[in-house]
């Protein structure tokens, strides 16, 4: 890291040492996040293959999709109350910090050769990443001088870059142990690489901003009283349900999974309408929340498909598909690493494109690269639908038609979501600014509940029908938004 300090000439002392010009909390934050998507992917990509695999939990795939499926959607339905306890109760500093021993008590659970302390690691993990999420950003925009900033973007752009290149390495790494060595090894490799981002993290605060120490709004003492009462009435209400049905025989893992999908889903819609219903918007507010509702259904269904790279393809690589190059096997884990370097790769074409054809007066607007982006991913499982007529009778399907998938499905992402994020902050009412990327993260909890939804009741979603089926609603909802754009953008005022 030493190597990548240099000294800031516009420093008013002369000698302030910063992180590629930028402030030297950023090089903490930037490790923080690299380790604890290192731990997280790899952990991510060994998840569904440990589920099916005969010397692990030896699932159906089914159950495996959505076990996956349901723990993915679960990071990001907590990213909300995680940004609420850094508001609230902790500070971002603390509340991070709480996460990263949280999320590293998670793999030393899912380390265990136990069924039981597998889920309760699981369960940890998500609890620990959504509590970061959120809060880990909090801290990067504190480290500059307001919105104005002109480095701010930069920053943003630099700590993006450690998320993925966490989750390069994180599959080469952690894959590779536990699909060749030990998948319980490899868990703990991930624990490792969580530990590794704490203590660094814990070393390097003194760079951070002091507002992280802050709580931006503490509870007082009967918010704070009446917050345990409830909190704890619900957990016992919890308890005693599953303790009854433990006890009566009846219980199965559908009692877990099927109540956390209906909660996906019913979440994201309650979120809305009471944004919606709120007598304190303006008019133009509420038009606005009418046209980004279109916004969040169509990117519902976007990651609905595009989550399922980690499940639905990475189950079929690892029964139907040859993954090999010129003779050469590779874990199955690895092809988790395609996204994040083509991502590192294509994201600073995609930025030099758009502002090319800006400079033209020629770039597209939200809603075609939105519509873009949908049709895109709809193509990615149009595309899928080869390798999955090619593996009958004992074929395999060649490794290129699945890097091919993520090929298509990462240009998809980079039309789609970062155009999410923008139109989700300018169309965010005033009085719900800081909630609202809370309420884009729903978008993802909804589309893979669905997917969690369709596997538990028995859905096969490798079968040719069901993916086809799945690559129209995408591209039917890419042309839907594309026909009424003229309608959507009248409901998004002066947003463009």
């Amino acid at each position: 890291m030493a190597s990548s300090l240099t000294k800031d000439s516009a420093s008013t002392s002369g000698s302030e040492k910063t992180f590629f010009g930028h402030p030297r909390g950023l090089a903490t934050l930037f490790m923080t996040e690299m380790w604890e998507r290192f731990s997280y992917y790899g952990m991510r990509a060994l998840l569904p293959l440990y589920l099916i695999a005969p010397n692990g939990l030896h699932m159906n795939p089914a159950t495996a999709t959505a076990i996956y499926s349901v723990y993915v959607s679960l990071v990001y339905l907590l990213a909300m109350p995680g940004g609420w306890f850094g508001d609230r109760v902790w500070g971002p500093r603390k509340t991070v910090a709480v996460a990263g021993v949280v999320i590293m008590i998670g793999h030393l659970a899912l380390a265990l050769p136990t069924e039981g302390t597998f889920f309760v690691g699981l369960g940890l993990v998500a609890i620990g990443s959504g509590l970061l999420k959120s809060n880990i950003s909090t801290m990067v925009g504190q480290l500059y001088d307001g919105p104005d900033d002109p480095r701010r973007d930069g920053g943003f752009t630099i700590f993006y870059m450690g998320i993925n290149v966490g989750a390069f390495a994180a599959p080469l790494a952690i894959g590779t142990v536990g699909e060749n060595v030990n998948w319980h090894l490899g868990f703990a490799l991930a624990a490792a690489g969580m530990a590794l981002g704490l203590v660094q993290f814990l070393l390097g605060t003194r760079h951070l901003n002091e507002r992280s120490l802050v709580v931006p709004k503490p509870l007082s003492a009967a918010e704070r009283t009446s917050t345990l009462r409830k909190g704890m009435i619900w957990m016992a209400i919890a308890a005693v349900f599953y303790i009854v049905t433990v006890v009566t025989g009846v219980y199965t893992l559908n009692w877990i999974l099927v109540p956390i999908t209906i909660a996906g889903l019913v979440i994201p819609v309650l979120v809305l309408a009471r944004i919606k219903r709120d007598k304190e918007l303006s008019a133009a507010e509420q038009s606005k929340m009418s046209g980004y509702i279109w916004f969040f259904v169509a990117a519902a269904i976007f990651w609905m498909i595009y989550d399922q790279g980690g499940s639905t393809l990475a189950i079929f690589a690892d029964s139907s598909a040859d993954n090999s190059v010129l003779g050469w096997n590779f874990p199955v884990s690895w092809y988790q690493s395609v996204n994040p370097v083509l991502i590192m790769a294509l994201a600073p074409v995609f930025a030099a494109f758009w502002m090319a054809l800006n400079r033209r007066g020629k770039e597209p607007s939200t809603i075609v690269k939105f519509s873009s982006g949908l049709v895109l991913v709809g193509a990615s499982f149009f595309l899928f639908l080869m390798p999955l007529t090619i593996a009958t009778d004992g074929h395999k399907a060649a490794a290129m038609w699945l890097v091919a998938i993520y090929f298509v499905q990462t240009v998809a992402e980079l039309t789609l979501s970062p155009v999410g994020l923008s139109v989700t902050t300018k169309m965010a009412p005033a009085k719900y600014a800081s909630q609202m990327m809370g309420v884009w993260f729903l978008a993802v909890t909804a589309g893979d509940c669905t997917t969690g939804l369709l596997s538990i009741a028995g859905v096969d979603l490798n079968g040719t029908g069901v993916v086809a089926l799945q690559a129209a609603l995408a591209v039917a909802a890419g042309v839907a938004i594309f026909m009424y754009r003229n309608k959507v953008k009248q409901l998004m005022g002066d947003v463009r």
